[in-house]
Parts: structure tokens; sequence; C-alpha cells
């Protein structure tokens, strides 16, 4: 019987779930504590940041599995990085199923908020500003997940970032919902990435608002299947601040969203109002690039349903009036550069690869640019969207394991 009991008692142990610890740390007990407890916590645990101000010198890591990082809401709870000696980001997270919600993150050297190889990431109600606004100097990505799977930003306002205030790369598997993007170079970026859906957010004073993107020379090559849907990109009005040299330095002022090499891109249902360069812009990598590996042309994207205001009246930077001298002003709501590689034009591209622009509201261009040089011919993409339905259908909705969805 002792036997038997003893072994139905071990039994229990192992069935039962593993212990989680709520950690408590306020701003009065200092910044050495708060990174004790960031040191120290344990999976499955809970740090809960008291409302106050933490001063930090030093950036904070979390390499712990199923931790929940938790303030007391984003104008509550911060975290100031202003007297920060390195150059690093305020807080990086390389573990997995981590959740970091209602707290804000105040003027980084670097970046904001940045994960690295994490899985079933979550950013919810977070705000990350720097506080001096527009700056060439300041960090260059707000919240910035990197090669990362099952991404959720939810709820997020980033404001002052020097390259891209919500920045998701080389990643899979990614919702971006409710946010505010502003006063940023680039609002909202998604860079070489697989399966994002954009929507319900807000980009507004920002450079350019939305940009989907796909580079050469990376470890993660071939972006697709993104939708950018029921947004609203209104008023983007601030001078571009990039450092010399970044790729977004290019981004004209103005600019609602950008499409740029990325393949299967769906924009629809989206509100453009305000942006001074045009609403929406479809265009192939314009430097050069030895990366024989690269598709620097976008392919299959459509454009649809989306609602125009005022737009394309005084397009700014090289890239503006490359667009201005082509195509006279105002500048249309959707522009297209064109550009598609001879050999496919003497073949014609395949219906999957075509971009499709098919609005009852607002004006469309194409450049009628092949291989980088201007053609006489009149040439305009084929706005019958339901004749190839079957050939380039809409990506299906991102599901997340952390919402009950499978990844």
């Amino acid at each position: 019987m002792r036997h038997s009991i003893w072994l139905a008692g071990i039994a229990l142990a192992f069935a039962a779930p593993a212990f989680s610890a709520e950690i408590l740390v306020n701003p009065s007990e200092g910044a050495e504590r708060l990174v004790e407890a960031f040191v120290s916590v344990a999976p499955g645990d809970t740090i809960v940041l008291g409302e106050g101000r933490f001063d930090l010198t030093e950036g904070l890591s979390l390499d712990a599995e199923g931790v929940t990082i938790k303030g007391a809401g984003p104008d509550k709870t911060v975290l100031s990085f202003k007297d920060q000696t390195g150059s690093g980001e305020g807080l990086l997270v390389t573990s997995n199923k981590v959740v970091l919600k209602d707290f804000a993150v105040e003027d980084t050297k670097g970046d904001g908020v940045k994960s690295k190889g994490s899985d079933q990431i979550s950013f919810l109600n977070l705000r990350v500003e720097w506080t001096n606004g527009p700056d060439a100097k300041n960090g260059a990505y707000g919240v910035y997940p990197v090669s990362s799977k099952n991404v959720l930003i939810d709820g997020v306002t980033v404001k002052g970032a020097s390259d891209a205030g919500i920045y998701v790369g080389q990643s899979d598997n990614i919702i971006v919902r409710n946010s505010t993007a502003s006063l940023n170079v680039a609002g909202i970026e998604i860079e070489n990435s697989y399966r994002a859906d954009v929507y319900g957010n807000t980009a507004t004073h920002n450079t350019g608002g939305i940009l989907i993107f796909d580079l050469p020379n990376l470890p993660q090559m071939g972006g697709r299947d993104i939708r950018v849907f029921g947004n609203t990109v209104v008023d983007n009005d601030t001078p571009n601040f990039a450092p010399k040299g970044n790729i977004v330095a290019m981004v004209p002022k103005g600019l609602g969203v950008l499409v740029m090499a990325n393949r299967n891109v769906h924009v629809f249902d989206n509100r453009f109002d305000n942006n001074a360069t045009t609403h929406v812009a479809v265009i192939s990598y314009p430097l050069s690039f030895d990366d024989k590996t690269y598709g620097s042309n976008p392919r299959g994207v459509v454009v649809r349903d989306n609602a125009y205001g005022k737009a394309g009246y005084a397009p700014e930077g090289e890239v503006g009036q490359t667009f201005a001298d082509v195509a006279g002003l105002p500048l249309p709501d959707v522009l297209w550069d064109g550009v598609t590689p001879l050999t496919e034009w003497l073949t014609w591209t395949a219906a999957e690869d075509r971009v499709y622009v098919n609005e009852t509201d607002g004006s469309f261009a194409n450049l009628k640019m092949i291989s980088n040089f201007l053609f006489p011919w009149k040439t305009a993409p084929d706005r019958r969207i339901g004749k190839y339905a079957g050939a380039l259908p809409e990506p299906a909705p991102v599901k997340l394991p952390q919402e009950g969805g499978a990844s």
C-alpha cells in the first residue's frame, strides 16, 4: 500500500503544471533590481512592472521561455533609456512564447524593443517613443521582431524611429493590427517576410506610411503573401530624417504605401488622404545588386477597393521627382513604375505575376519602364481582377498559435 501511494505521488508530481511566479518590481527599487529580475526570471514567470519611471543606463535582455513582462499601462509604466551608455536596444528577447504588454520604452540609443529568433512573440499595448521628435540620431526601429515566427503586434504606438516605427524583418506568420505609427521615417515596414496581415492600423505624419520591401543579400529572401487592408494612411508629411546610406533614406515625404520587389501583395479597403507624393507606389528595387537569387521586381500585386483623398500635389526627393518628370502633376493615386525585364516582355508576363489595379475611386498611371529605360508605347496592368482570380488568389488569413490558431 505504501509503495502504491508513493508511486501515485510521483505520478501526480510529474503531471502537475510547473509552478510559475509573479515578480513585482517597482521603480523605487532601482534599476539594478529590474536587471536582476530579467536575469533570474524562470520559465513561465511573470515580471510585473510597477507604475512609475525606471531610469536605466543599460539595455535589458530576456532569454527565458514563456515569460510575460507587463506594466500598469503605456502611460503609467515607463522604461527610460535617456541616459543609456551603450548603443544597443532597450529590450532584447531571444526566447519563445514571450508576451510584452502594457508599458512604454523611451529614448533608447539603439532599437526600442527587439526580438531575435523568437517563436510566438507578442507585443501588446506598448508605446515606444523618442521624446525629442524626429532625429537622425534616434534608434532605427521601435518594435523590431527579426528572424522570428508567429509574431503578434497589437495596440502598439511608436514615434520617432529613424528607420521604421514597427518593423518586421525576415520573419514568418505575422499580424500587425490596431497600432499607430507616427513621426517615423517609415511607419510600418514588412521586409523579407512571409505571410503577414497588416490591418486596422493608423500610419500618419511619417515620411512614408506602410512599406512592403524585399532586399537582396539577406538570409531570408523572397518576401511574399502579404495583405494590407483596413488601414488609415493619411497626412504622411514628415521630412525624411534617416541617416545617409539607409535604404529608407530614398523614401519621399508624402508616400502612403510602397510595395517593392515583393510577391503576392494585396492592398485593399484602406483609406488614404493627404499624402503629397502618392498614395500607393509599386516599384522595383532601384539600386544595383549582385545577388543572383534576388527578384527585384514586384510580382502578383493587387490594389483594389481603396478610398482616396488628396494626393500627388507636391512630390519630394529623387524618387518623387522622377515620378513627376514622367507622369506630370498632380501624381495619380496609384503609381506603378512598370519595370519589367525585357525577356518577360518578349514572352508576356504570367497572370500570377502581373500587377492589377481595380479601383472605382482614384487615378492610376503606369510609368512604362522596361529594364530601367522609358519606352513610348502604352502599357497598363490588367484591371479585370475577376478574370484572373484563380491565378492570383488572396493570401489566406494569418492564424497564430498564441491566439488558438495553427502556425
